[in-house]
């Protein structure tokens, strides 16, 4: 009887996790995390030098953690959970054995685990409470999630179709491809543009669609943020 009034091992667990995803931690380090590996780790990656591997592992358990502390079904968390570790087996994979099934494979399972991810940064920015500086941090991350999603939809496509995207310089391995997709598919969430074109008609409407999501999808953010604000408000 006395065992049955302390909570369980896995009880305290998820209320932890709970607590740092409901605070400002969470957030705050999938925004460093995204951005070391947007602007710094992708670039160095492209040049032969190694870096990824740490902040694979990150995102990983990052992503694993906020499945477990958002409020889903348990068939939805473990949707998350097995695609998260599928797609970091097949990538792993794809690297040491570099066949082109694996790759696509690991294209795929990508595109689906960043708007997985996706999912679960908006249930967490858009859960109840105030407005604070880490819902803020949440539109930074879902933004950041667009774009490496469309970049690894861009992949696929490419490894599906050789020559769907054409380069100035080809790329000589995956590292510098996925490099350049990532650069390519932030030019045209951002409307900056770049020397990379799409050539292929699936790869030309997936870079119109990115193109309007990338001036939809912040003023949609921040008008949702800024009328949760005022229904907080309103309501003190």
């Amino acid at each position: 009887m006395a065992n049955d009034s302390h909570p369980t091992r896995s009880e305290v667990l998820n209320m932890h996790m709970s607590e740092f995803w409901s605070g400002d931690l969470g957030l705050t380090l999938v925004t460093i995390s995204l951005v070391v590996l947007i602007f710094v780790i992708t670039p160095l990656r492209e040049a032969g030098l190694p870096g990824r591997f740490f902040f694979d592992i990150i995102m990983v358990t990052l992503m694993i953690s906020g499945a477990l502390a958002v409020n889903q079904s348990r068939i939805a968390t473990a949707l998350v959970v097995v695609i998260v570790f599928a797609g970091a087996v097949v990538l792993g994979a794809g690297r040491i054995h570099p066949t082109p099934f694996l790759l696509q494979f690991g294209s795929i399972l990508s595109t689906v685990t960043l708007l997985l991810y996706l999912r679960i940064v908006l249930l967490v920015m858009f859960r109840k409470g105030p407005v604070t500086w880490s819902r803020i941090q949440g539109g930074v991350c879902a933004y950041l999630l667009f774009g490496m999603a469309w970049a690894s939809a861009y992949q696929f496509l490419e490894q599906r179709y050789p020559g769907s995207i054409q380069f100035v310089t080809a790329p000589l391995d995956i590292d510098q491809l996925t490099s350049k997709l990532t650069y390519f598919s932030f030019g045209v969430l951002t409307s900056l543009g770049s020397d990379i074109a799409p050539v292929h008609p699936f790869a030309r409407s997936l870079t119109l669609c990115e193109a309007v999501v990338g001036q939809l999808c912040p003023a949609l953010l921040m008008g949702a943020l800024v009328a949760m604000a005022m229904q907080s408000r309103s309501k003190s």
